[in-house]
């Protein structure tokens, strides 16, 4: 654990309760005297360093010792355009690409995504929260949701995607926006619109997942 986020981090003096008590002192097993580091959820690039200055069995008390802004990210902004797939494939690798440094993820309705799939912020961010403490990463990913792949188009025209063609894609390439299909792949008339956008492909003899090509084409950008 590199850092604990809590509401409070900032302030002078800081009193620790209920599950965050029990983590630092039952899980992490800090003692009086230790080192405390904290980020506010809500301004994640300061970090902030407490004094554990005394526990009284269900209270820790703490005292701010320093605070100093520290970034903690990819050096490059990778944005997957992600079709929507079944949302537990998702869960399971979001806490990688957390790690790996992907600045954003756009979730979108494409012709072979199943429509009953929403996306659900609240417990992705409570998956991107847990892994950032984790790793140290200081800024959140960017969520967000699109109807379908034309509004994706519209809004980000310079989007690679990532698809069957023969052109491989050079570790020195550094690609902005990629856009990675569903289970099953983009359908003919969604290839027919993806015609006249650049097109790449992993070096690999291999059929991936479509959770497998996100991973992979993160950890080839970053």
């Amino acid at each position: 654990m590199q850092f604990l986020f809590d509401e409070g981090a900032g302030e002078l003096e800081l009193t620790m309760r209920g599950d965050a008590y029990k983590y630092i002192i039952k899980v992490r097993r800090h003692q009086v005297g230790d080192q405390i580091v904290l980020r506010h959820p809500e301004q994640p690039e300061l970090l902030h360093r407490y004094l554990l200055e005394s526990v009284d069995g269900r209270r820790a008390h703490l005292t701010l010792e320093r605070s100093l802004e520290e970034h903690v990210k990819a050096e490059h902004s990778l944005h997957i355009g992600w079709c929507i797939i079944d949302l537990k494939s998702v869960e399971k690798v979001l806490p990688t690409l957390n790690e790996l440094g992907v600045a954003k993820i756009t979730f979108i309705y494409c012709e072979r995504s199943q429509k009953s799939f929403k996306p659900d912020f609240k417990r992705f961010e409570r998956i991107l929260e847990s892994s950032m403490q984790q790793c140290g990463r200081s800024e959140w990913m960017e969520l967000e949701t699109m109807e379908s792949l034309d509004d994706f188009l519209a809004a980000y025209p310079g989007a690679v995607v990532l698809d069957f063609c023969n052109s491989v894609l050079k570790s020195n390439v550094k690609v902005a926006t990629v856009l990675i299909g569903p289970e099953g792949g983009f359908s003919e008339a969604e290839r027919t619109r993806l015609s006249r956008q650049r097109c790449i492909r992993l070096d690999t003899p291999m059929i991936l997942r479509s959770e497998s090509a996100a991973t992979a084409i993160a950890a080839k950008m970053l």
